[in-house]
């Protein structure tokens, strides 16, 4: 999910890592999952920047499956979300 952001923000984007307690009771494991979510964004995240131009962002990352993902297949994910807001939304 994301909103253009209307005020000043510090960087081109900020972003909100989310697993539910519905689907994964453990903290610790709510926490495994979020540091690899943030890991993978902050790899990506300074050339992501570049390409983003002008447009500040507020993004929410929800991870919605019911099973622990491996590194890589987050690591897809978030690139793929990554690269799609980048064709579908324009100035």
């Amino acid at each position: 999910m994301y909103l253009p952001a209307e005020g000043e923000l510090r960087f081109p984007a900020q972003a909100l890592f989310v697993v539910p307690k519905k689907n994964f009771k453990h903290a610790h494991d709510r926490n495994r999952l979020k540091r690899r979510m943030r890991e993978v964004y902050r790899l990506y995240k300074n050339e992501w920047y570049l390409q983003l131009g002008e447009r500040k962002l507020l993004l929410a990352f929800i991870y919605f499956s019911r099973k622990e993902e491996d590194y890589s297949i987050i690591e897809k994910s978030i690139q793929h979300q990554l690269e799609k807001l980048l064709t579908e939304e324009k100035p």
